[in-house]
């Protein structure tokens, strides 16, 4: 430990400890036993960080008062900033070249790209700070990336349903749902996974007729625990009516038929 921290390298070490956890709150005492600095100086510092990263829109460094409060950082996204980014996504989506044999539209690149799944991940996550949920749930496999940038936002953990049980999960809950499809599916969930009274938000890739998201929905009243949002990358135009309410997508896609089938990918209207 040097002698003498300059602000500088301070405000770099402490921003940089706050941005690695994303929602997680320090105390200013941890700061001061750190850097060997009086709480005075640290509150000067962290003003200093809010102001910074409101004036380039980096997100929030806030006050948290309170026996447990301290500092916390969140990678709250602006709507004009959130408006950028998923306008180009529309961009990029859309097109003849994006549409699949079976009218169905590829997006895999998109949610291997850990820049972009992590920009959709806090643009979701600030719709919900507020929420606080507990955890963040998906389903098996596709919608696992997004789910993940967006329980790191949250600073929540991460719990997967499956279409079968695991021996090395332990024993766990199996309901049937409608799939989108039609067809009548398996969903599974350790019952270590999560505890009554938790709240969860429902994460996924895409929205089709809510089946999935309603039989992860179902599986949490076995579990006892509210549900405290649904978000989805993108949502198909069709069916209009979902098997789910009040989820939220950050874009919808339409697959025109015809001698070209094009996709026409379109922001949320709430954008």
């Amino acid at each position: 430990m040097m002698e003498k921290i300059r602000r500088n390298e301070r405000m770099s070490a402490m921003l940089k400890m706050l941005a690695g956890a994303p929602n997680r709150i320090f105390t200013l005492s941890s700061f001061c036993d750190l850097f060997g600095a009086a709480k005075s100086t640290m509150s000067e510092d962290v003003d200093a960080l809010q102001a910074v990263l409101q004036a380039f829109d980096l997100g929030q460094v806030e006050t948290v008062t309170g026996a447990a409060g301290g500092v916390r950082y969140r990678p709250v996204v602006s709507p004009e900033k959130a408006r950028r980014v998923v306008f180009e996504l529309c961009r990029r989506l859309s097109g003849p070249e994006r549409v699949l044999p079976g009218g169905f539209l590829y997006y895999s690149d998109v949610l291997s790209d850990p820049e972009i799944v992590s920009g959709i991940g806090e643009i979701i996550a600030t719709r919900f700070y507020e929420k606080a949920p507990d955890f963040v749930l998906t389903m098996e496999t596709t919608g696992i990336p997004v789910a993940y940038a967006t329980a790191n936002a949250l600073g929540v953990p991460v719990v997967i349903a499956r279409h079968s049980s695991k021996v090395y999960e332990g024993s766990a809950v199996n309901i049937n749902y409608v799939a989108g499809s039609g067809a009548i599916e398996t969903m599974s969930l350790s019952r270590r996974a999560v505890r009554e009274n938790q709240k969860a938000l429902i994460v996924d890739d895409f929205l089709r007729g809510g089946g999935t998201a309603r039989g992860m929905a179902d599986m949490m009243r076995e579990f006892g625990v509210e549900v405290a949002g649904m978000a989805f990358v993108m949502a198909a135009c069709l069916p209009e009516k979902k098997r789910v309410s009040d989820a939220m997508a950050l874009m919808t896609v339409e697959i025109r038929d015809g001698e070209n089938a094009e996709a026409v990918v379109t922001p949320a209207s709430w954008l």
